[in-house]
């Protein structure tokens, strides 16, 4: 095993083989145990495998350590990790704390390093510390390398930067993997993270969890924020997750939310949960019959536009949001990509496919999403208008298990059960 010093903020996110150079992995953390008398000691790495499972790896498995890779051997436990008492993830938990310099005041961890003792075990060697910046200046603190020696942790405190590091780790997930990070973490971590996380990214994660991890997750944060981050949600996920609080609290929360926003959801929240209007977005891609094909592709290029709503575009008379005028009918945006960009939609339109009524039952939906092979459905009320779009995901949320989320298949043949 390689001895050289490793600096976690280098190794998070590398990828992990096996010693024949087959990838099976990315490291996410650096689970230690602190001792009373000596710096911490590692105790093995924190490993995402396919399928999103994040499984320990014990130190003793790994053959090689460097910043750009790790080598492990064959055999490792494909159980899903779960953190025992004593223990630390470095990212997660000692990134970020506030130490007590011995030479005097505090510095916050940015960083640590991990190294191999002549007697073979790895350590925290060494930390990367800033240190408080000075009174009256707009610059950052001074930075510095202390031995683990050289500091004292302080249990109480968290630095302003805490959740940076980490953060860079999260930044790029799929929603569905930021909320199970999220999740992963203790309480106080959590919520430090929650704190620094742009109100959108936590809107994505929030969008993920089970309605009961929404609603614990909620409880925790102040109402303000709250209301920023169910601006940011998709209005069909914000009115479920209002409809679920108290009636006082979700009253509280629309009061709050931008005047727009909370009329959408206000709006959804005269369905039922189990029809059309419960299960619809009202955000669809609506444009006049005068349009062109290349006014219908532009909106739907936008980033901003879930795939399955980027799947149609929805023609009406004015005015073009919903509730809208009349609904004349979709146009496929693969029927757009044959044909010449100044076509007018009047003449794309699928008058074959009716839209549903609002109060359509969710069984019926999913009906005709299957009968259409589509991955979006139109919805109109009694006076014909386009009032919203319900689309696959919707449907699937709603007709699979409230914990579908938490459920796993477990391996058919695990190569290894306990940590060895």
């Amino acid at each position: 095993m390689s001895s050289s010093r490793i600096f976690v903020g280098r190794l998070a996110g590398r990828g992990v083989f096996d010693p024949v150079g087959d990838r099976i992995g990315k490291v996410r953390d650096v689970l230690v145990v602190y001792r009373a008398a000596s710096a911490p000691r590692v105790v093995g790495l924190i490993v995402e495998i396919p399928g999103k499972r994040r499984v320990f790896v014990s130190i003793g498995r790994i053959t090689s350590i460097g910043a750009g890779q790790v080598i492990i051997t064959g055999l490792i436990n494909v159980r899903r990790f779960e953190q025992r008492g004593g223990e630390t993830r470095m990212i997660a938990e000692m990134i970020g704390r506030e130490v007590t310099l011995t030479e005097g005041g505090t510095a916050t961890i940015e960083d640590a390093a991990i190294d191999r003792t002549r007697s073979g075990e790895w350590i925290v060697s060494e930390l990367f510390v800033r240190l408080p910046k000075p009174a009256g200046r707009l610059t950052r603190g001074e930075s510095r390398i202390v031995r683990w020696n050289e500091v004292q942790m302080r249990s109480d405190r968290v630095g302003a930067h805490s959740a940076e590091l980490l953060i860079q780790t999260l930044v790029d997930r799929k929603p569905a993997d930021l909320a199970e990070a999220l999740l992963e973490l203790p309480q106080p971590r959590m919520l430090e993270v929650i704190g620094e996380l742009p109100d959108d990214r936590v809107a994505d994660a929030l969008e993920e969890m089970s309605e009961q991890d929404q609603l614990a997750l909620l409880a925790l944060i102040p109402s303000d924020r709250t209301a920023d981050v169910l601006d940011r949600m998709e209005p069909d996920d914000a009115a479920d997750l209002i409809a679920a609080l108290p009636e006082a609290r979700g009253e509280e929360l629309l009061d709050l939310m931008e005047p727009e926003e909370a009329e959408d959801v206000r709006r959804l929240l005269e369905y039922d949960a189990d029809t059309a209007g419960g299960l619809m977005s009202p955000a669809a891609i609506v444009l006049s019959a005068e349009s062109s094909v290349a006014e219908g592709l532009a909106m739907i290029r936008r980033a901003e536009i879930p795939p399955a709503m980027a799947s149609a575009v929805y023609v009406t008379h004015p005015p073009y949001e919903t509730p809208t005028g009349e609904y004349l009918g979709l146009v496929h945006f693969q029927r757009m990509l044959r044909f010449p960009p100044h076509e007018r939609l009047s003449a794309l339109i699928d008058t074959e496919i009716e839209a549903v009524p609002v109060h359509a039952s969710a069984a019926e939906v999913s009906r005709r999403l299957a009968s259409y092979d589509l991955v979006a459905f139109p919805v109109v009320d009694d006076q014909k208008r386009l009032v919203g779009v319900v689309t696959v995901d919707d449907v699937l949320d709603h007709l699979l298990p409230d914990d579908w989320r938490h459920a796993e298949d477990e391996p058919a043949a695990p190569i290894r059960r306990g940590r060895a």
